[in-house]
């Protein structure tokens, strides 16, 4: 597009909807490095991923083009088709219904990529229930409490 000149950052925020499907250690990597490539394919900058057994945050580059909402989902369907191809969980895998998503400035992408990368250390003092509405809180984000996610407390 010529002309068009922008620097969007967002953070999406997601979790996994049953407990017996959590995101294990030893294949984490490899969902990250799927979840890389959906997002390269799509024309986005990845610039950090990382989560809990629970949750995942993705913080992406993206362009003015690029809907936000079409992007999570082919994220969370095409993630979710690998764990499950891949036979990586017990159960059938899917990801909860929603996402959370917060914009930031290019001055706080150094803080947003460090807190996405100290996820298992920051979640020894704060729940993922903790943390999203922490999330919606600071982002001034009004919401009904009925459709946020299914809380796991793991």
């Amino acid at each position: 597009m010529p002309n068009t000149f922008s620097q969007i950052y967002i953070q999406v925020v997601f979790a996994v909807k049953y407990r017996k499907a959590f995101i294990h250690q030893s294949w984490e990597d490899d969902l990250y490095k799927y979840i890389k490539g959906i997002i390269q394919n799509k024309g986005q900058k990845l610039i950090a991923i990382n989560g809990m057994p629970d949750h995942i945050h993705i913080f992406i580059g993206m362009k003015p083009t690029c809907n936000l909402s079409d992007l999570v989902r082919e994220i969370k369907k095409a993630s979710n088709s690998f764990i499950n191809e891949q036979k990586l969980t017990a159960s059938n895998f899917h990801w909860q219904e929603g996402f959370g998503a917060f914009s930031y400035s290019q001055s706080h992408i150094d803080h947003v990529v460090k807190y996405i990368n100290n996820q298992k250390q920051h979640h020894r003092k704060q729940t993922f229930k903790e943390e999203y509405l922490d999330f919606l809180q600071k982002f001034a984000i009004e919401y009904d409490e009925k459709y946020l996610f299914e809380w796991i407390d793991i």
